[in-house]
């Protein structure tokens, strides 16, 4: 049996994901702040669906939790590291401090983190090896207005990308980057709210279950392949081709 652990795993893309991979059997580590949301996650399949409350900003947090899974359930197969913000959109000028580093907290350091323990775990089991996935997104490649922390954070997660995925050859170690561009989720309800209020068009959208479906034939890949970027977006989104 394959497992993974999943971080924002209480909704949007993240509960996608994990919903699909205990569809195909894996065991999964639900990793979020709010242990409701992650029960009420979990119980939908309360054999393989392990709630692990914590924000990935806290180290120790991410230790103690990440080795109580593996010793419990023998190994990690996978890492989807998902968890991310969306700060509040303004000219650069305009975004406060606090929103820039609460951005990179998490976006960044959070996925480091994860990474860096899931990275530890995957190095040290027998047999050795294991895949991480990172969610970037469509704005590791182009911007939205008025989205500095988050802009600047998706591009530092490809670097960190493709770091790991450098770093992980001698281990069996994969690493691969999923950029999502518009699934139907609150985080993406949130910045379309923001952006109709500047007087911009709706958004294109597509259903998360598109996303949860790719993250899955990314991790179903033998150790000898990988997916080293993948972008995944609604159709019509004005991503390619000039404004």
């Amino acid at each position: 049996m394959k497992t993974a652990i999943v971080t924002g795993a209480s909704a949007g893309i993240g509960r996608a994901v994990t919903e699909a991979l205990l569809d195909a059997g894996w065991t999964v580590g639900l990793v979020a702040r709010r242990a409701d949301r992650l029960q009420s996650v979990a119980q939908v399949n309360p054999g393989r669906a392990i709630p692990m409350p914590l924000d990935v900003t806290d180290d120790a947090a991410i230790e103690t939790a990440f080795t109580a899974f593996t010793d419990a359930h023998g190994r990690l197969d996978m890492l989807f590291n998902n968890a991310g913000i969306f700060s509040p959109t303004a000219p650069i000028d305009e975004i406060d401090p606090a929103d820039w580093r609460r951005a990179v907290d998490v976006n960044l350091t959070g996925m480091f983190l994860c990474a860096r323990m899931a990275f530890r775990l995957m190095r040290r089991q027998s047999p050795q090896g294991g895949r991480i996935i990172n969610n970037g997104s469509i704005s590791a490649h182009v911007p939205r207005a008025g989205a500095a922390p988050y802009t600047a954070t998706k591009h530092a997660v490809t670097g960190l990308t493709r770091q790991i995925a450098l770093d992980g050859r001698p281990f069996d170690i994969a690493c691969g980057q999923i950029d999502i561009g518009n699934a139907d989720t609150d985080l993406l309800r949130d910045a379309a709210h923001q952006a109709m209020q500047r007087g911009d068009a709706p958004p294109e959208i597509m259903d998360v279950a598109h996303v949860a479906t790719s993250v899955r034939h990314m991790a179903d890949l033998p150790l000898s392949a990988n997916i080293l970027f993948q972008t995944i977006m609604a159709t019509k989104m004005p991503y390619v081709g000039r404004g």
